[in-house]
């Protein structure tokens, strides 16, 4: 027991240390290659914070493990909206973009609620559907590309300044971690749900989502103390949209998942997180502190359902 939940905190340490070099390392050659700073900003980096929920959905679905898979996708984005937000929330006032209000957040909503309905009809988010879910990924790249064209949103630091041969060296590492800590952090969560006799869909949910979310955790609440926390939601909004879209079409596309009937309590918990987030910035246009202790009490709620 001890040995597997080792095998998930190496696991979870791999899958972020990995992405992070592998996105710098990306970055970097994008930049030298003249590929400009907002496109790089808008794909590599926005594709890298979700590196983590890929790898471990792939490698779950290609292990039969389909409860982790959609676990993995629904439970990051609660817990991204509820938990990351919610204490950055607690934190500082923050701040939100008038696109991400009108446009982003219910375009968020919509597609989670697409993703139940793809769920519900066959049991099984399909390969047609995850072509659907790609179309709409390119639409939606097109969408921030002419959002920031305007200004509207705002991009990401300067890709650092690094010789080709690191940015190949990180690029490589960082891929080898990814892949081995997504193989790490499935192998460790499904022996620990057999050990606990818990189901896979509950590990996903919870343990799987919180790993995979670290870096979004990490970059939120570090930017709030540093008064920052500007383009918080913005990018969480995005990395939900994120997951949806490029994971569950990327996974659907090697091979169909099954969709569990309980998951769609999940999935309308996903929905109601995003509304509790419209609500929140509706009035003000920031998310303030009562309503980030909302947002945790909302998550503390739906754990103590997890654990029933």
């Amino acid at each position: 027991m001890i040995l597997q939940l080792f095998v998930l905190l190496v696991g979870f340490l791999l899958l972020v240390k990995g992405a992070d070099w592998f996105v710098e390392g990306a970055a970097g050659i994008a930049k030298k290659l003249g590929i400009p700073q907002l496109v790089i900003g808008l794909t590599i980096v926005a594709m890298g914070t979700s590196l983590p929920e890929t790898a471990v959905s792939i490698t779950a679905a290609l292990n039969s493990n389909s409860g982790i898979t959609i676990g993995n996708i629904v439970g990051s984005n609660i817990f991204n909206i509820l938990i990351i937000l919610g204490i950055t929330a607690v934190i500082t006032n923050v701040a939100i973009q008038k696109s991400t209000l009108y446009y982003e957040i219910p375009f968020m909503i919509g597609i989670t609620i697409l993703m139940m309905i793809f769920g519900i009809t066959d049991s099984k988010v399909t390969f047609v559907e995850g072509i659907i879910f790609w179309i709409l990924f390119i639409m939606f790249l097109g969408y921030l590309f002419v959002m920031s064209k305007k200004g509207v949103v705002q991009e990401e630091g300067e890709a650092k300044d690094i010789p080709v041969w690191r940015c190949i060296l990180f690029m490589l590492i960082g891929g080898i971690m990814v892949v081995k800590g997504s193989d790490f952090a499935v192998s460790g969560a499904s022996e620990i749900a057999r050990f606990f006799g818990m189901s896979e869909r509950f590990i996903g949910l919870t343990i799987v989502a919180f790993g995979t979310s670290l870096p979004e955790l990490v970059t939120s609440v570090t930017a709030a103390k540093k008064g920052n926390a500007g383009i918080a939601i913005g990018n969480i909004v995005g990395s939900n949209i994120f997951n949806i879209l490029f994971i569950i079409g990327a996974t659907t596309i090697i091979c169909a998942v099954p969709f569990e009937s309980k998951f769609i309590v999940d999935s309308i918990i996903a929905v109601i997180s995003g509304i509790i987030l419209w609500l929140g910035t509706i009035r003000n246009k920031e998310l303030r502190k009562p309503f980030g202790v909302v947002m945790l009490l909302c998550y503390a709620a739906y754990f103590v359902y997890l654990c029933l």
